[in-house]
C-alpha cells in the first residue's frame, strides 16, 4: 500500500475517534474535572501556607495528571472492541501498529491534552510562576503522551476481560513511575534553581523509546485479545 493510503487510515483513524469522544461529552469531561477537583482540594487540605504549597506541588499535580490518564484508559480500545472495528483493523492491509498510534494519539489529544493546557491555571494555585510553570507545562507535553502509550498496552492487554479497569491500573502503575519521577522532578529542579533540563530530557528519552516499542506491544495484545 502506497504511503499516502497509510496516512489516509490514520487521519481516518485519529478523525473518528475525535468524533466519537465529542459525541459523548461527559467521557471527555470525566478526566478533566477529575484533574481540577483533585489538584484543587490539595490546596483546601494542606493549608494557605506557601512554602508547603510549592513543596508538594510537583507531586501532586504530576500524580493528578497520572490518574486522569488512568481513568480515560478504559476508552481506548472497548468501544472497537465490542463492535467490531478492532477485528477490521487487524484484518486490513495498513500495519496494525501504525493504526495503533492514531487511536493512542486521539486518546491523549481528549485526556491528556486538556492536562497541559489546564496546568499553569492549576499550578498557579500553588504558587508556582515564572520558569517552574513553563517546566510544568514542558514536562506534562512531554509526559502524558508516554502515559497514554503506556496505557495503550495495559488496555490492550485486558481487552474483554471482566474487571479491566483495576488490572489495567495493576499493569501500568509501575511503569508509569518513571514519567512520574522525571515530570515531578523537572518541576522540583526547577524550582530549587537547579534547572529542569535533565529530567526533560530523560522524559524525551522515554517519549521516544514509547513511540517506538508501545504500538508494536499493543498491537500484540490486541491480536491477542482478538483470538
Amino acid at each position: 500500500m502506497s504511503r499516502p493510503g497509510l496516512w489516509d487510515a490514520v487521519r481516518g483513524v485519529v478523525r473518528r475517534d475525535l468524533m466519537l469522544a465529542m459525541r459523548r461529552p461527559s467521557d471527555v469531561a470525566m478526566s478533566v474535572f477529575f484533574l481540577v477537583i483533585v489538584a484543587s482540594l490539595f490546596p483546601l487540605g494542606v493549608g494557605p501556607e506557601p512554602a508547603v504549597l510549592k513543596t508538594i506541588a510537583a507531586g501532586v499535580l504530576w500524580v493528578a495528571a497520572l490518574l486522569a490518564c488512568l481513568l480515560s484508559l478504559g476508552r481506548v480500545f472497548t468501544a472497537d472492541y465490542l463492535d467490531g472495528v478492532l477485528e477490521q483493523m487487524v484484518l486490513i492491509a495498513q500495519p496494525l501498529p501504525v493504526l495503533v498510534v492514531g487511536k493512542v494519539f486521539a486518546h491523549w489529544v481528549v485526556s491528556g491534552l486538556p492536562v497541559v493546557v489546564l496546568s499553569p491555571f492549576l499550578g498557579l494555585q500553588f504558587g508556582l510562576d515564572g520558569e517552574a510553570l513553563w517546566t510544568l507545562v514542558l514536562s506534562l507535553l512531554l509526559g502524558t503522551p508516554t502515559l497514554s502509550m503506556i496505557g495503550a498496552i495495559g488496555a490492550a492487554l485486558v481487552l474483554g476481560v471482566r474487571g479491566s479497569g483495576l488490572l489495567v491500573a495493576l499493569l501500568v502503575l509501575p511503569l508509569y513511575v518513571p514519567v512520574l519521577i522525571f515530570g515531578a522532578g523537572a518541576v522540583t529542579g526547577s524550582m530549587a534553581g537547579v534547572g529542569g533540563e535533565a529530567n526533560l530530557s530523560l522524559l524525551g528519552a522515554c517519549l521516544v523509546l514509547s513511540l517506538f516499542f508501545a504500538p508494536w506491544a499493543t498491537a500484540a495484545g490486541l491480536r491477542i485479545a482478538l483470538e
